[in-house]
């Protein structure tokens, strides 16, 4: 029985394909610090060797101190977002009184060239668009604002998650790094596990591969947003195009944090063009990612843009906003299980 199932191809290709999806559904979330602490002993487990042997820096301490700069390089990414946000407050502040006038003429003007388009009376659309945001304000002032604030405690939660689990990673990494010769080890010695080291070996290649990607999207995105912004003539435009181009490689985050915000700013400012630039550079940024991304990482893994991309939604309908990464990723666990299968992997490759 166990021999037909083997023979048979298309049966082999669901079972895997059920369990990569019961793995990344319900295992992965219970065990995601030490298995990132896994990925990321192995990923930089060469590195670690080298201080090891040229600095005498033991292993341990050398995957403390990547953390540590990891976390510093984010840190002052925040700082500076954060920065502007705070330093942007008092001017905006100061101008919330004449905040209604320009809106108000700034509707007018965009009812009047809509009105004499489209042949509409220009009076009833621009009482109409007011009428809209003003019931959008109160939504915002009466129901959602409130609605957030009295959800504090959800936010306490959701911090204490994102600290347990930093911990838990911190302390999985120093142990892992300890003690991951010897693992690794064990596991050559078996023959039985060189099927599993050739599906972290795939699996390490694809991360390897989506940082590599990132950094070229992030690059192009930074320069295209500096240099925009910086011509436009806003004020620190080309430290926010390029803030924007590094924040781009989060998934979650993306450009939007910098360019919706900045753009708001310049339209209450009365400044309309440079205002629609921002919105554009958004755009634009959109669009680049959705084109270079599925190219750059299906390319380097020897796979079709298109699998990847298709993987990338099928990860968003499974597993909602964590399948931007996790579509892609049971892709590959699933893509290189059949080669290990086929007899087609090669751990030489890892």
């Amino acid at each position: 029985m166990v021999e037909k199932i083997k023979d048979n191809r298309l049966i082999v290709l669901l079972l895997t394909s059920g369990a990569v999806y019961f793995f990344l559904k319900f295992i992965a979330p219970l065990t995601a610090p030490v298995l990132t602490a896994m990925l990321f002993v192995t990923i930089f487990g060469p590195l670690l060797q080298k201080m090891q042997k040229k600095l005498k820096i033991h292993r341990q301490i050398g995957a403390i101190f990547l953390l540590l700069l990891a976390c510093g390089i984010l840190a002052v990414l925040i700082w500076v977002l954060f920065s502007w946000i705070v330093g942007s407050l008092p001017e905006l502040v100061s101008r919330l009184d004449s905040l209604e006038t320009e809106l108000s003429g700034f509707v007018h003007d965009i009812c009047n060239v809509v009105g004499r388009t489209l042949g509409i009376d220009n009076l009833y659309l621009e009482e109409l668009l007011l009428t809209g945001i003003q019931e959008a304000m109160d939504y915002f002032q009466l129901e959602l604002l409130p609605g957030m604030l009295s959800q504090s405690l959800t936010y306490v939660k959701t911090v204490a998650a994102v600290g347990g689990f930093l911990v838990t990673f911190l302390i999985a990494t120093v142990l892992l790094a300890k003690d991951y010769d010897d693992i690794m080890n064990r596991l050559l010695d078996r023959e039985e596990c060189y099927v599993y080291l050739e599906i972290i070996c795939g699996i390490i290649r694809y991360i390897a591969t989506y940082i590599k990607a990132q950094i070229i999207i992030m690059s192009i995105i930074a320069a295209l947003a500096a240099v925009v912004l910086g011509l436009s003539g806003i004020q620190y435009g080309v430290l926010w195009g390029l803030l924007a181009g590094i924040l781009d490689a989060l998934p979650f985050i993306g450009t939007g944090v910098v360019l919706v915000p900045l753009g708001i700013q310049q339209f209450f400012y009365g400044n309309y063009m440079t205002g629609i630039i921002c919105i554009l550079v958004y755009v634009a940024c959109i669009f680049i990612r959705e084109i270079l991304e599925p190219k750059l990482i299906g390319r380097k893994l020897g796979v079709s843009p298109i699998a990847i991309l298709l993987s990338i939604y099928a990860g968003i309908k499974l597993f909602g906003l964590w399948g931007i990464i996790g579509g892609p990723l049971g892709f590959v666990i699933i893509y290189q299980t059949w080669l290990s299968i086929e007899g087609k992997g090669h751990l030489r490759n890892c």
